[in-house]
């Protein structure tokens, strides 16, 4: 079948219950963050777009009716921030030999290491179809390659058969077996770390401070106003420059109210912190934590265990913490793998990078065995 290619510099050009219905068609919900109303909040708040270093290049494919059968976000990339797949050595040594590693062709959902659906399409042809035009591309364009983080189901054996090179990598993410209450996923995990959990939340009542879990409905202008203050204060801790601005906030809960989930934390009227998770029918998503003030243990409380109670008592089965992060081990989250796939146009390049990703798969396979050995839930 002959497909229409057709290159989008704003998502809001493709209608939005035409790409939502194609993410629900390749995978079931596809996670808010694929989402018609998530990607325009990005664009039409300039987090991309402009000077960001991320030009949105979308490639849709449409059938003979007209009709949207595949999709993906594809971002022409002038650097490497905001990606958490790490590529700078790989750049290093462009330029070291004298090569443009960027612009570089990456399909991603920006700031966003959360696995999930990448290539969109209603049936395996029109995903390999779309494989082969986002390839297409990045050669016409003569960029240095094209890559591809965080797919998974099927769009992950077509990039095998595409012959995109595989890289792996561990984040942690919380399971719920169907417990009833807190205290039952306490009592799942071993000695210490119940021990931990208890002494942690313990100290953030010997505060005074309180936890209120807040729906995308419940959530005001002044909620938005403090999240945003404390979003921008864990960045100038760490004398950073954050990548989303406080109008993107503001269009996420006027625009996909269902999808954000936040922590607020209080002592009596006086607002402390707040963190911000996204959220569907099967899975909720850290995202962004801040606070105006230190208080003991309430990162964990806020990120962490407020959101665990709330899952459960809401029938979530899946809590993923974002990238990176041992220390999540001991809240009870556990070691999964990720992928990511790479296509380099140079030939030696593309060699050399592959030998390294077959050493590095090694040392993560043992990684998470290693992880796995020191497993929080008890045997």
């Amino acid at each position: 079948m002959n497909y229409r290619t057709r290159l989008i510099d704003d998502i809001r050009d493709v209608p939005a219950d035409a790409w939502d219905g194609l993410v629900r068609a390749s995978h079931g919900q596809g996670g808010p963050f694929m989402r018609h109303a998530f990607l325009a909040a990005l664009h039409s708040t300039g987090c991309v777009g402009g000077r960001s270093g991320w030009l949105p290049h979308f490639v849709t494919l449409e059938d003979a009716a007209g009709h949207l059968v595949a999709a993906a976000p594809l971002y022409l990339k002038e650097h490497s921030y905001g990606e958490y797949v790490f590529d700078w050595a790989w750049a290093d040594a462009y330029q070291r030999h004298g090569l443009a590693y960027y612009p570089k062709a990456l399909v991603a959902i920006p700031f966003t290491p959360v696995p999930g659906p990448r290539l969109l399409a209603v049936n395996d042809h029109a995903r390999a179809a779309l494989v082969g035009a986002l390839l297409k591309r990045a050669e016409a364009l003569n960029l240095s390659g094209l890559h591809v983080l965080f797919p998974d189901g099927p769009e992950v054996a077509t990039l095998e058969q595409a012959g995109l090179m595989r890289r792996t990598g561990v984040q942690f993410h919380w399971t719920n077996p169907g417990w009833p209450d807190f205290e039952a996923f306490l009592a799942a995990l071993t000695q210490p770390k119940r021990k931990k959990i208890r002494a942690e939340r313990r100290k953030v009542q010997e505060a005074g401070v309180q936890v209120h879990m807040l729906t995308g409905e419940q959530i005001t202008a002044d909620d938005w106003a403090f999240f945003s203050r404390c979003y921008r204060t864990t960045y100038a801790q760490h004398h950073s420059t954050p990548y989303l601005n406080r109008a993107f906030f503001v269009e996420l809960g006027r625009t996909m109210p269902d999808g954000v989930l936040m922590a607020r934390a209080q002592r009596g009227d006086e607002l402390v912190a707040a963190a911000l998770l996204m959220r569907d029918e099967q899975a909720i998503y850290g995202r962004y934590w801040g606070a105006v003030e230190h208080v003991p243990c309430l990162h964990f409380e806020a990120s962490y265990y407020a959101p665990i109670e709330w899952a459960i008592a809401h029938g979530i089965r899946r809590f993923e913490g974002g990238a990176q992060g041992e220390h999540k081990m001991s809240r009870g989250f556990l070691p999964v793998q990720t992928v990511s796939y790479h296509q380099l146009a140079h030939p030696a390049f593309a060699d050399a990078v592959q030998q390294f990703l077959q050493r590095e798969a090694g040392g993560i396979d043992a990684y998470l065995d290693e992880l796995n050995e020191r497993s929080p839930i008890r045997s």
